[in-house]
């Protein structure tokens, strides 16, 4: 199983998401997003929502199960390589960190239309520090959403358990808010996500710690992260934001509506730009580095 996570990594290094396949199918993450959609037309309504998300993610996760199980049972290892390369996000996140570092460059409007597409928070009237954080930021979480805790999950369980995680991160990125719509019926999605990232996250400071150098002097680093507003987040953002020494999180806006969170390593640079963001993308492939290195050492001993 390890040396099949090992060629997955390659891969999804080597090819990411290519636009020819994914514009001609649907994406895995499409797919789920559709599910969890159809589920909250369906059911988020009346009374009992708390217990109706619950049942939604009951569906969800046996859907995700069975799924991974048939997939798991074809012959050979090429499905599982495949499949795992796909619901693998080094490459891709890379990308997307990337972009929005050149788009900056060219204009703050165009780095705005950039981070949006990979942030869920108000853009609009972002200055470019505020674009910057908010690329570094997604360069940091989606490193343990969309790599460590999908490899991690791979490991202990296969497809079934990969599977499974995708969708209730899914699950957790749609209907996970507190919003008056999704705060009962999402809470279920919520919170299980929380669990299952719980070692990943930590997984991922661990990484970028590793990938900074290993530092000795992170005074304060534990009181940051779990200052931060997500159990989770906080750990491989607080590793981010001393990696590169820029403060991180911070209030920011979402629908409307300014938030009060803490700085991240408020001593770092409150200034962040393009070089910055390129700073942390160097940080994503360091790390994942590390840990591909760490996985194909386990397989020879």
């Amino acid at each position: 199983m390890t040396t099949a996570l090992v060629v997955a990594l390659l891969l999804d290094a080597l090819l990411g998401e290519p636009r020819w396949l994914w514009t001609r199918l649907p994406h895995p993450a499409v797919l789920a997003g559709r599910a969890v959609g159809a589920l909250d037309r369906q059911l988020n309504q009346g009374r009992n929502r708390r217990a109706k998300g619950v049942l939604a993610l009951t569906f969800l996760l046996a859907a995700a199960l069975a799924l991974g199980a048939a997939l798991a049972a074809l012959p050979g290892q090429l499905a599982e390589i495949v499949v795992t390369a796909i619901l693998l996000a080094q490459r891709s996140l890379s990308d997307h960190v990337r972009q929005v570092a050149n788009t900056l460059r060219l204009s703050l409007p165009d780095g705005r239309a950039s981070v949006a597409m990979i942030v869920g928070r108000d853009t609009a009237a972002m200055d470019e520090a505020a674009v910057a954080r908010a690329a570094i930021e997604s360069a940091a979480e989606n490193l343990s959403d969309g790599v460590t805790a999908p490899a991690f999950w791979f490991l202990l369980g296969g497809l079934p358990a990969l599977v499974a995680y995708k969708a209730v991160n899914t699950a957790d990125s749609m209907i996970g808010h507190r919003t008056p719509r999704h705060a009962a019926f999402g809470w279920a999605s919520a919170r299980l996500d929380d669990l299952l990232n719980l070692v990943p996250a930590r997984l991922t400071a661990l990484l970028i710690w590793l990938a900074a150098g290993a530092p000795r002097h992170w005074r304060g680093f534990f009181a940051d992260a779990n200052r931060h507003r997500s159990p989770n987040a906080g750990w491989p953002e607080a590793a981010m934001a001393r990696a590169i020494d820029t403060a991180l999180a911070g209030p920011r806006s979402y629908g409307g509506t300014l938030t009060d969170d803490p700085f991240v390593h408020p001593v770092g640079g409150r200034s962040p730009g393009p070089a910055e963001i390129d700073s942390a993308a160097r940080i994503l492939w360091r790390s994942w580095a590390i840990g591909l290195g760490a996985l194909a050492l386990s397989t020879l001993i």
